[in-house]
């Protein structure tokens, strides 16, 4: 007798609702937070995602998994590191995160890349651009996509950070936008600040800011080498002319200026050299310290900025007349100021 179709039918359905139902289970705070204390990479990426999330009932799970790990976060050396278009940052970051590991250290790499206006999701697929440091044991990569404003980069990249830390990840790089607001949002959360630059350091700072200059502890001239070594070294002499006329951003602490290729993997060791000198000299004079203090006084006025943003142009009345604010402004019927103000009030009186 041939078998009952429509049973074979509920018990296949069955078998497909019990999987989907395990594949659906989400983890406890307990998984996700030993799982990272076992320094389990595929958890840790995990906990990343789960922070990462938008969505509400998310949020204050990742809130729990952040208090499960806090007593053992805090204890890498953040560096961000930032360069203009061309200057080999992913080749560097590669070669230098390759050099750490050498050592011993464990390498998280947090590369804040552009997002897609569409998808909100990351464009630049730092893993094949950086894959023989992806795949090194002691390393870890993570695209972290801004979803369409820079703001995005204040929690979640800070609750990064200590995720990988309570990973065990004791050097955190975090590779910049490259675009001038980034590098302050980004300076705000590390401990050093490094520019990569190429030579011609004169046409180079046409197109740089100032500011950006004043950022910087570590100024490394990449792709020193070949027939470029010579205009590398003149390089570094511009730059160092041109620091004694900066405010130098730790108190007391010389920038440093040196030569590297990434791409040949000279120089560095010296980078390395450099970054211990100023972690040192930081510890020594009570900077570090502060700068931590700093650091987490930053996340809060960025969690409230972010906050204030997201509650006015959520709120019911600016959604029914920002349209017709915006149109009244572009059509010359209200000034700049006119329009902020009539948002402004509809806000206020609905609170």
């Amino acid at each position: 007798m041939p078998p009952n179709k429509c049973c074979l039918k509920s018990k296949n359905e069955l078998g497909m609702r019990k999987r989907s139902g395990m594949m659906r289970k989400e983890k406890t705070v307990e998984e996700y937070v030993e799982g990272v204390l076992q320094h389990n990479r595929a958890m840790l990426a995990q906990a990343i995602t789960l922070i990462e999330s938008n969505a509400p009932r998310h949020f204050q799970k990742g809130q729990d998994v952040l208090k499960g790990i806090a007593p053992h976060a805090g204890k890498s050396v953040r560096i961000g590191i930032t360069g203009v278009p061309g200057a080999g940052k992913s080749t560097f970051i590669e070669a230098f995160g390759i050099y750490l590991c050498g050592l011993g250290h464990k390498v998280a790499v947090l590369a804040v890349d552009p997002s897609s206006t569409i998808t909100g999701g990351s464009i630049l697929g730092d893993k094949t651009r950086m894959e023989e440091l992806s795949r090194h044991p002691q390393a870890f990569i993570r695209p972290s996509p801004s979803q369409g404003k820079l703001g995005g980069v204040h929690r979640k990249t800070r609750e990064s950070i200590l995720l990988c830390e309570a990973a065990g990840f004791d050097v955190i790089i975090v590779e910049t936008l490259g675009v001038g607001q980034g590098e302050t949002i980004v300076k705000d959360m590390v401990d050093l600040f490094l520019l990569l630059a190429l030579t011609g350091a004169g046409d180079e700072l046409q197109g740089m800011k100032k500011g950006i200059m004043e950022l910087a502890d570590v100024i490394c001239i990449n792709k020193a080498d070949g027939d470029n070594l010579k205009k590398a070294w003149a390089t570094k002499q511009e730059y160092e002319t041109i620091l004694h006329f900066l405010q130098p951003t730790t108190k007391g602490w010389d920038t440093k200026v040196l030569t590297c290729s990434a791409l040949y993997k000279e120089g560095i060791e010296e980078v390395w050299s450099s970054i211990q000198q100023y972690v040192t000299y930081c510890r020594q004079h009570g900077f570090w310290t502060e700068k931590r203090d700093k650091q987490m006084k930053g996340w809060l006025e960025a969690m409230v900025s972010d906050y204030l943003y997201a509650s006015f142009y959520g709120n019911e009345s600016i959604k029914r007349i920002l349209s017709m604010v915006e149109t009244k402004m572009m059509n010359r019927e209200m000034t700049v100021s006119e329009a902020a103000d009539r948002l402004i009030r509809a806000y206020e009186q609905e609170k």
